[in-house]
């Protein structure tokens, strides 16, 4: 396990910016691939060439009827495959920590120069990467399990026929344990199309997710009742000169506060009609006793 150590702590460096679909993968990353690969893998796949026997002893027949069983082993194949899949990672993590060392030299006061990015602009940047890092991951995917399935299929025949030069006539070579080595090319591949899907969701979350953040960001903020209550008392204050005035207002001069807590119709009283006037002296004589 110790040429794993490597890929396992930069793939665990990845999962501070992995959503939890994102950590599922890492998961079944480690333990079902590298972990299952480094102990059962090798044990099965470390002897196919030496126990691969045909029933002859012409020289060069057995390696190129090999060869024509088993264009690339099953094990290089399967480490070439973590390898590519690592590959996008390790460059979002240089990304990544290229991308803290300068939002960190801007926080220190580094030396003057052209305008840096923002701390915003820096997060947006490593969202995006990472995007394209899962994208990357989704084609790598797609591509060698197409490339497992036309190399092995998924079964391993016990006896393989091989008619080829250097050898005299049709050969028949028998493969070490059939039986095991088809399992395990099933599992590997289940485990291949597990690990698919999960980059296509965590691919379609961090979509939907970015999508959600741009709505909101869109919308204008929303002002609460204490806020429009502050504002209307800080224009109150205004007009009545205890605040100065703001910009273009002269001073004394008359402004239209609206106020929250005036109601829609006021109640303003009618003037008295005639009527009314001329009643007013006969009810103060009929008082007079």
């Amino acid at each position: 396990m110790g040429e794993w150590s490597f890929l396992s702590s930069l793939l665990d460096a990845v999962q501070e910016h992995s959503p939890m679909v994102g950590r599922f993968w890492l998961v079944v990353m480690l333990i079902f691939r590298i972990l299952i690969l480094a102990t059962v893998g090798s044990d099965v796949f470390e002897d196919e060439q030496e126990e691969f026997a045909c029933n002859t002893l012409q020289p060069g027949c057995k390696q190129v009827c090999y060869d024509k069983a088993f264009p690339i082993s099953h094990y290089r194949f399967w480490v070439f495959h973590i390898v590519v899949l690592s590959a996008p990672a390790l460059l979002f993590v240089m990304y990544a920590m290229h991308q803290g060392g300068k939002l960190r030299q801007g926080q220190e006061g580094g030396p003057a120069g052209p305008p840096r990015l923002q701390p915003s602009q820096r997060a947006h940047h490593i969202r995006t990467f990472y995007l394209a890092n899962v994208a990357m991951r989704i084609l790598a995917e797609t591509g060698f399990l197409v490339g497992q399935w036309q190399l092995y299929g998924f079964h391993v025949e016990p006896r393989f026929t091989c008619q080829s030069s250097p050898c005299p006539h049709t050969v028949d070579c028998f493969v070490s344990r059939p039986t095991e080595k088809t399992i395990f090319i099933l599992f590997y591949f289940l485990v291949g199309v597990v690990s698919a899907l999960l980059s296509l969701l965590e691919l379609a979350h961090l979509l939907a997710k970015d999508r959600c953040q741009g709505q909101e960001a869109a919308k204008p903020p929303a002002t609460s009742h204490e806020q429009q209550e502050n504002w209307s008392n800080q224009a109150h204050e205004q007009c009545q000169q205890f605040l100065p005035p703001g910009e273009g207002g002269a001073k004394g001069a008359a402004c239209s506060v609206p106020n929250h807590y005036e109601p829609s119709a006021p109640f303003r009283p009618h003037a008295p009609s005639k009527g009314s006037m001329a009643s007013r002296p006969a009810a103060k004589s009929d008082l007079v006793v």
